[in-house]
């Protein structure tokens, strides 16, 4: 049991994998911010877009 947790304590993979989560977490959160303070403006760019067809008849 002691050399599985001398090895677990001197690796530095777990280390690094949490580096990449919150990295990872840090670009989503900073997606939700954008994606929530431009949505308006997405909504206006694809309603004038759509209002720019005509129907077919």
């Amino acid at each position: 049991m002691v050399p599985l947790l001398r090895r677990f304590r001197d690796s530095r993979s777990g280390a690094t994998a949490i580096e990449y989560g919150v990295i990872a977490s840090l670009i989503g959160t900073a997606l939700i911010a954008a994606l929530t303070l431009l949505s308006p403006d997405i909504i206006a760019l694809f309603d004038g877009i759509g209002s720019a067809f005509t129907p077919v008849r």
